[in-house]
C-alpha cells in the first residue's frame, strides 16, 4: 500500500484511485487505528487499511457512525473488517493477533479531501446494542 499526504474521497464510490473504489463495494474506506496497529506492532498501510487515525477506537464505533474527516469528507462505519488469509501473508499469526481489531469498513457519504493530520468528529454516533 502506498502511503500519501492526501487522498481525494468521491460519495457513494471510496478512495480516487484505489482497487475498492465502486459504488457496488463494501469496503469504499477501511479505517484503523494506530493503537490496534502498535498493539500487534506494524507500521501503517501494513494491514492494507485506507486511513489510518488516532485517537479513535475504530472497533467501538457501531454501524451507521458517521465521522468527518477533515472538513468536508464524511464516512458512515457500515461493518467490522474481519481478517483474511492474507494478514498470515505479511507475518505469520498476524490474522489471530487482529482478531477483533482489523479495522472498520466504511462508506462515503459526503467526498472530499482529506490529508495527514487532519481532524476526525464523530458527527453521529448510533448506541451499542445491547
Amino acid at each position: 500500500m502506498q502511503q500519501v499526504p492526501t487522498a481525494r474521497l468521491v460519495e457513494g464510490v471510496g478512495i480516487e484511485g484505489d482497487k475498492h473504489a465502486s459504488a457496488a463495494s463494501k469496503r469504499q474506506v477501511l479505517l484503523a487505528d494506530r493503537e490496534a496497529l502498535d498493539a500487534v506492532a506494524v507500521l501503517p498501510g501494513t494491514i492494507k487499511e485506507n486511513v489510518t487515525v488516532e485517537g479513535v477506537d475504530v472497533m467501538r464505533l457501531p454501524a451507521g457512525t458517521r465521522l468527518r474527516l477533515g472538513g468536508s469528507a464524511v464516512l458512515e462505519i457500515t461493518a467490522i473488517c474481519e481478517p483474511c488469509f492474507r494478514m498470515d501473508e505479511i507475518r505469520d499469526g498476524l490474522r489471530a493477533e487482529l482478531e477483533g481489531r482489523r479495522g472498520m469498513l466504511a462508506r462515503v457519504v459526503e467526498g472530499g479531501t482529506i490529508g495527514v493530520g487532519d481532524a476526525i468528529r464523530i458527527e453521529q454516533s448510533e448506541p451499542l446494542a445491547s
